[in-house]
């Protein structure tokens, strides 16, 4: 009886250790399955990706992790979505991926690819308005601009655009970016209206921002501009006329074109509501979009009694003369007069000795190939 009681704790005492045998060979085998698992998502993790040169990826606005997991996969940025979005989500320090291009070098990995778009900076893009431009020509740059989307089909008034370098992220509307241009226009006028020197002839910030459109197309001289703006604003007080050119060419184009050509006589002498030759006062609207420093200019005029102007030399770079008197400034445009015709005549004189030396350097090829067609 006894021996029979002892065989059977000895079989209740291995079975046991069977089955905890058993048990830590499960653990043993999860644990290596595990393990191997663990090691094979760090692997595709950390481990080079599959693109074989630098290629831009663009997050949309608005796209999650799982979004971006997935369009990065279907462009051959990443071998398995799932990866990149579960494990990358908890291991990096941000699983929120900003909007923009991104940069994303040959051979990176998920690891790096998902700190890019989460750290690192989008791709710069902008649309830059030089000074003096007009809406029509700012428009047609903004529409052009395939990384923004909606159009913009209706001009905004003359002036209400303050030209810059505008920063977007693609994707971004053409209409946003106006608005912000428009915003920055308003605000820039106000400041400048508000320190405005007390005793000028202007009436209203709309007022300013005309003449500083006249005072911007007038010169591209930073330095310039107060002393312009301090002869139309000499001349408003003496209620002169301001006579400026470009006064005159915005009444022909309406800013939707470019002249490409002197003026004529006829259209000195027509009448349109922006010709400062023919109207008193300023035009009714502005006839470009001025900058800040031409806004200063007109805001706060250098203290001179000139009342008129003339181009200094035969480029737009040598700047402007100046003069009190009609008398005076008469003189001054005999002077332009004649540096304009010599320097067109030097032009048409270097314009003929380069067709002269074509002609023949044609010519003594023309006659290689006859004497080795003669040897032939």
């Amino acid at each position: 009886m006894n021996d029979r009681k002892n065989r059977r704790r000895r079989r209740s005492g291995n079975g046991l250790i069977d089955i905890l045998n058993g048990l830590l060979t499960l653990l043993v085998i999860g644990i290596v399955v595990i393990g191997g698992g663990v090691f094979f998502v760090a692997s595709q993790y950390y481990g080079d990706g599959p693109t074989s040169e630098d290629r831009v990826f663009r997050v949309e606005s608005g796209n999650t992790l799982s979004t971006t997991a997935g369009r990065l996969e279907d462009q051959g940025f990443i071998t398995n979505s799932f990866i990149f979005s579960q494990f990358g989500s908890r291991v990096e320090e941000s699983a929120v991926v900003k909007a923009g291009d991104f940069n994303i070098p040959a051979g990176a990995s998920m690891s790096e690819i998902l700190k890019e778009l989460t750290q690192g900076n989008p791709l710069r893009y902008a649309v830059t308005i030089p000074e003096g431009w007009t809406v029509w020509q700012a428009i047609q740059r903004i529409n052009a601009d395939d990384r923004l989307t909606g159009s913009i089909d209706q001009l905004p008034p003359e002036g209400s655009i303050l030209p810059g370098s505008y920063d977007y992220t693609p994707g971004d509307t053409r209409q946003s970016l106006l608005d912000e241009m428009q915003l920055a226009m308003t605000q820039a006028l106000a400041e400048v209206w508000e320190g405005r020197q007390a005793d000028l002839p202007l009436e209203t910030p709309a007022q300013m921002l005309i003449l500083a459109s006249i005072v911007e197309k007038e010169t591209g001289i930073a330095s310039e501009r107060p002393q312009i703006a301090a002869v139309f604003v000499n001349r408003l007080i003496e209620g002169m006329r301001l006579q400026s050119d470009p006064t005159i060419i915005y009444g022909i184009t309406l800013g939707q074109s470019t002249l490409d050509r002197g003026i004529r006589r006829s259209e000195i002498e027509g009448e349109t509501p922006y010709n400062t030759y023919q109207i008193d006062g300023l035009p009714p609207t502005p006839i470009a979009n001025p900058g800040i420093e031409a806004l200063e200019a007109v805001a706060n005029p250098d203290s001179h009694d000139y009342l008129y102007f003339v181009a200094k030399g035969a480029t737009p770079s040598e700047g402007h003369v100046f003069a009190e008197t009609y008398a005076e400034h008469q003189q001054n445009v005999a002077r332009y007069r004649e540096i304009a015709a010599e320097a067109a005549a030097q032009a048409e004189a270097e314009a003929e000795a380069a067709r002269q030396a074509l002609e023949a350097a044609e010519a003594e090829g023309a006659g290689g190939e006859t004497e080795g067609e003669a040897q032939q």
